[in-house]
């Protein structure tokens, strides 16, 4: 057998099969070339030993150097060579091999089979397969590798048919690729029903399908399953927990975050003698890390009595995955030896610390000391360059991506597309997208999302199409991208379909896809759809009850908003900072002062109070609830600041008629460094507006382009044309509104109109409400703003008109109504209404407050009664304005001095503001009222608006 080596051939066949298990390259060729010195190189069974040796370490080269050589080869030298170009992803010169061999195994047949599955090839390996079972029976490793690679759990089931007309349904090794077939098709109870038949003949089966069953019911998110089928699995006796046992069930710990179960498991891996093994030590240091103890993670390292280059990779990415970017350098600097798995660690630490900069400096110094980066590196660092909105330095990687041989990988092309896609750059992504030869799931997904990132819907509406016309496995992540795309398109009837096709391929008890269903239905409109799929959800996360508070609040439900937020708490689920802005956007929606601050509370339990977003919103709800001096306690507070944060201020103060206060503030910002965006200057000119500052006003109005750079669009021209209007200048706001360098909007010409019916000028006012009219025909507002004109001005058949219009288009004025918080609960009054259990308080209330500021000279002022009834009518219809009840009702329920805060839906009216005026006075409290334009702070008979509104 070793030709006249004797002893020495078998001693070198030993050392070589040694070299093979632990893939020593650099000690195989040592012993190949002292097999060339002692003239045993061929000797056909150590030249078949070099070839699997170089083909396991992927050194086809020296493997095809050598099989050239062989002065005779058999089936084993073929099958090496496939195996290895296989191995390599080298499937055209496997296939090459295939071809030329004069005799083939059912090895062959699997080698080359298990080539193009790897490959990603599933029609060539099936049509392959389809010609072996011509020509001889299928093994079990054939039935395996097109199992593995099926695209479609139909074809499957065609190939499962034939495994069991030829008898290895029951085989243990051919029942875990059909778990493996069907769980990745999406249909888990399938897959447990052959778990089920197999381990029902085969006394148990063996540790490979119960491992295999237990991985795939993690990878789906069914964990708990995972954990049944374990303590199943221990009342076997054919079947024990091995190493890959525990791996899997440590990675489900990991996943339900576990910790105590990661304990227990730990415990039980001690006590069956596990615990030296170095394998599943990474996997517990990658538990605990993923359960955020990182302490256990490092005492599991420190007692490892061997630890391997994985072993520091692990401690590595723990300290990474917990955010200590130091201690993970400190680890990475101490390991023995450093590859391209633990460079990737140490990237991506930084990556997910935000230290975007560090890791592309780590990056360039990996290349610096010759480490070759690979496809996570790439991953990695494109990633950074899509964070950092870097399309010059992304394009620099993408060039290397060129010149090392990736491009064509799809996991990095998945990468460029995410990175071009966040740089806006679609039209590259969509170029990097048409280039590649393959395309998998990951892809088509990278690419629907790059179109729902770019706000293009449509496009990833039609990518969607096109992914299933290619017959690609859809999954949560595309259902998740697509409805949001649909989301944004407000596209009803789209996301109709696609829920359609969702329930089809059953993904609709899918957490991931739920929420974004719920998602896509609070945002076109239909909130009762996203209520019901909310209520029917099994498990939420935290993701699912901040999309339905934000899906209430975003449709006016804000009430229910803060209801869903209080049964989150109830349910013990930990708020995060998303939570507390959605809570907070209903608080100030709502005007809720005193929820707000509960809210407030709750943050600072939670640790939330440093969040940029959580800091922005609570200034926006203090101001909105009328309590500026504790936004601008929040703002004064907050560690770091951005745009949004001065913006927030200097309309808060803009909202409360405090103009010079928001000018000064908008200066301090400058000084700052911080550069104003169009929002703070929507904020400077309302500013100017409420505080009839016109001279400022023009003054930054022309400042925007010229010091800014920022070209003022139809808002920004609604706020000065609403400024000069208020002032007066009507001529100079219709010379602007006729020449403006784009056609007005609804929002330019109801700024006009609103000017009109302050200073009364009916035929301008006419001219707006019709140009208004044309362009929101169902907007009721111009119609009543212009009944509101022709009533001032007496014009009663007129008046008529309008409102005969109004009937015969079927629009109805919105009715006023008013709102205070009191003890938490919100009360709520429309004009003249008795239906609080209150009521009799609340007149016998208004009748002495009437008395009484009728001593302090008070006088109804009927010209604001747009209806042309009698005076003394006039006088009984201004006294139950629904803010007058609110009032009443405050007084009657809060302690005396107490601030009461008043919400209106619609502006206040002329009468209102007079008699809060007085009431200030006469019951010595301050009145803080709300309506839809700015607040009014009423104190000591007087209103900080200066009558100014």
């Amino acid at each position: 057998m070793f030709g006249g080596g004797g002893h020495l051939g078998v001693r070198l066949s030993r050392l070589l099969q040694r070299c093979i298990q632990v893939k020593s390259l650099a000690e195989g060729k040592q012993i190949h070339a002292h097999i060339i010195i002692s003239e045993n190189e061929w000797d056909i069974f150590l030249a078949n030993q070099l070839l699997a040796l170089y083909a396991r370490c992927e050194c086809m080269q020296d493997a095809q150097h050598l099989f050239d050589r062989m002065p005779t080869r058999n089936v084993f030298s073929w099958n090496n060579m496939i195996a290895g170009y296989s191995k390599c992803g080298n499937i055209d010169d496997a296939r090459w091999m295939f071809e030329r061999m004069p005799e083939r195994d059912l090895v062959s047949w699997n080698s080359i089979i298990g080539g193009y599955a790897e490959d990603g090839n599933g029609k060539e390996a099936l049509r392959l397969y389809r010609q072996m079972t011509g020509e001889e029976e299928a093994g079990r490793i054939a039935f395996a590798s097109v199992l593995g690679i099926c695209d479609n759990v139909e074809e499957g089931r065609q190939l499962h048919s034939h495994v069991i007309t030829t008898g290895y349904e029951c085989n243990a090794f051919v029942g875990s690729a059909l778990v493996d077939m069907y769980a990745k098709g999406g249909t888990l109870e399938s897959a447990r029903r052959v778990f089920n038949t197999v381990i029902g003949k085969e006394n148990g089966g063996d540790e490979v399908l119960w491992n295999g069953m237990m991985g795939r019911y993690v990878n789906q998110g069914q964990e708990e399953a995972a954990f049944k089928l374990f303590l199943q699995m221990q009342q076997m006796e054919a079947v024990h927990p091995n190493h890959f046992t525990m791996s899997t069930l440590l990675k489900a710990c990991a996943a339900l975050q576990a910790l105590e179960y990661g304990k227990q498991l730990h415990g039980f891996i001690t006590r069956c003698g596990f615990n030296a093994n170095a394998f599943l030590a990474n996997a517990l240091v990658d538990m605990y890390a993923k359960c955020r103890s990182v302490e256990d993670a490092r005492q599991v390292f420190d007692e490892m009595p061997h630890r391997n280059v994985v072993s520091w990779n692990a401690m590595v990415a723990a300290y990474s995955r917990c955010g200590s970017v130091v201690n993970a350098r400190d680890v990475f600097d101490k390991m023995p030896q450093q590859e391209v798995v633990s460079w990737n660690s140490i990237i991506a630490g930084h990556v997910q610390s935000g230290q975007d900069g560090t890791a592309l400096d780590l990056f360039s110094q990996m290349q610096r000391l010759g480490v070759k980066p690979d496809r996570i590196t790439f991953a990695s660092v494109l990633g950074v360059c899509g964070n950092l909105v870097s399309s010059q330095q992304g394009q620099q990687v993408h060039a290397q991506v060129v010149k090392i041989g990736y491009e064509s990988n799809v996991f990095v092309g998945s990468s460029l597309i995410d990175m071009y896609a966040q740089c806006r750059f679609i039209t590259d992504a969509r170029q990097v997208f048409d280039r590649l030869d393959k395309h998998d799931a990951v892809l088509w997904n990278a690419m629907i999302t790059g179109y729902e990132y770019n706000h293009c819907g449509v496009e990833a509406l039609k990518m969607f199409c096109q992914m299933q016309r290619a017959a690609m496995r859809l999954d949560h992540f595309t259902f998740t991208s697509i409805l949001s795309a649909c989301a944004n398109l407000s596209d009803l009837e789209q996301g109709n379909q696609v829920h359609g096709c969702i329930v089809r391929n059953g993904f609709e008890s899918n957490i991931f896809v739920t929420t974004a269903l719920v998602d896509m239905y609070s945002k076109c409109a239909s909130v009762d759809r996203a209520r019901k799929l909310f209520e029917r959800m099994h498990q939420r996360n935290i993701v699912s009850w901040n999309t339905m508070i934000a899906g209430y609040a975003q449709n006016g439900c804000v009430e229910e908003a803060l209801k869903v937020f209080c049964r989150m708490q109830s349910a013990n689920m930990e708020a995060d900072q998303f939570t507390f802005t959605a809570a907070l956007s209903a608080c100030a929606t709502l005007a809720a002062l005193q929820q707000g601050q509960q809210v407030h509370a709750g943050i600072v339990k939670g640790g939330f109070q440093s969040h940029l977003s959580v800091g922005n919103a609570l200034i926006t709800t203090y101001a909105k609830s009328g309590s500026l001096e504790d936004g601008l306690n929040v703002f004064e507070k907050m560690p770091d600041k951005d745009v949004v944060s001065w913006t927030s201020l200097i309309v808060a103060f803009a909202q409360h008629g405090y103009a010079k206060d928001a000018l000064k503030l908008f200066d301090r910002m400058q000084e700052a460094g911080m550069k104003p965006d169009k929002i703070t200057f929507i904020g400077v000119l309302t500013a100017c507006s409420h505080g009839g500052l016109v001279d400022e006003g023009r003054h930054y109005f022309n400042s925007m382009s010229q010091n800014h750079c920022i070209t003022p669009n139809a808002e920004h021209y609604a706020c000065f044309i609403d400024l000069l209007g208020r002032a007066g200048w009507l001529n100079e706001a219709e010379n602007l509104v006729n020449n403006m360098p784009f056609e007005p909007d609804a929002v330019v010409w109801g700024a006009l109109l609103g000017a009109c019916r302050i200073h009364g000028n009916v035929e301008l006012g006419k001219s707006a409400a019709e140009r208004l009219l044309v362009l929101e025909p169902q907007n009721s507002a111009p119609y009543i703003l212009l009944s509101n004109i022709y009533a001032v001005a007496g014009r009663w058949d007129d008046v008529a008109n309008v409102r005969k219009l109004m009937k015969l288009r079927d629009l109805k004025k919105k009715p006023g109504c008013s709102w205070i918080e009191v003890k938490n609960r919100m009360h709520v009054f429309l004009v003249a209404d008795r239906s609080h259990p209150q009521t009799e308080d609340i007149y016998a209330m208004l009748r002495k407050l009437a008395a009484q500021i009728e001593m302090e000279g008070y006088v109804p002022s009927t010209n604001f009664v747009l209806h042309d009834v009698e005076e003394e009518q006039k006088e009984h219809m201004l006294s139950y304005h629904s803010e007058k009840l609110a009032i009443a009702f405050g007084l009657i329920s809060t302690l005396p001095k107490r601030q009461i805060r008043i919400v209106k839906n619609l502006r206040v009216c002329g009468d209102c503001h007079t008699y809060t005026k007085f009431i200030s006075k006469i019951v010595n409290r301050e009145i803080i009222l709300r309506d839809n334009n700015r607040f009014h702070h009423f104190k000591d008979g007087l209103c900080s608006c200066g009558d100014y509104w």
